[in-house]
């Protein structure tokens, strides 16, 4: 018995996955590295959920201030949306890692916040800078030009954090869902 398990542990010694050489993975800089359709694939998902929670923090916050306070500056109404769209980003891919991947929500919410917190900042940023270019930072629920600025303030926020996060996800791993 003690001569089979022997044997069996040197005979695994040469069949382990550790073994096995892997190809070096491509340099950041190579066209190759950014050519990986599933993760780019993953890299979609994952920031059109994170576009979901910021747009819709960031949007209800700003109609929210500008028709119950209108007198506070488009500074801080920018700076309160940004905050309140980042927050609902953050809850949003806590409650989906919690969910989806039953991990406790403490944990879910450092994953959240460390894998995404970036991407999150750079979504904001773009959206405001974006809809102030276009709007003056305005919500006008029946003119058709603020929703334009929406859809064009979406999409650039959408667009603008997806290399990061492909990076994220190809080189160290990394996504919040």
């Amino acid at each position: 018995m003690a001569r089979k398990n022997r044997y069996m542990s040197s005979f695994s010694k040469y069949t382990s996955c550790c073994h096995v050489k892997k190809a070096p993975e491509p340099k950041m800089t190579s066209l190759s590295f950014w050519q990986d359709p599933l993760v780019w694939q993953r890299t979609r998902v994952n920031t059109l959920r994170c576009l979901i929670g910021c747009t819709t923090g960031d949007f209800a916050t700003m109609w929210y201030l500008q028709m119950h306070h209108p007198t506070l500056s488009p500074a801080i109404t920018t700076a309160a949306s940004m905050i309140a769209g980042i927050s609902t980003s953050l809850a949003l891919e806590t409650v989906l890692l919690q969910r989806t991947m039953k991990v406790p929500y403490p944990a879910a919410f450092k994953t959240a916040m460390g894998m995404s917190f970036v991407s999150m900042l750079a979504m904001e940023l773009t959206e405001n800078v974006v809809d102030w270019h276009l709007m003056g930072g305005q919500v006008v629920l029946n003119d058709p030009k603020f929703w334009m600025a929406a859809a064009v303030s979406a999409a650039a926020g959408y667009v603008v954090p997806l290399p990061y996060n492909y990076w994220r996800l190809k080189a160290l791993g990394k996504s919040c869902h």
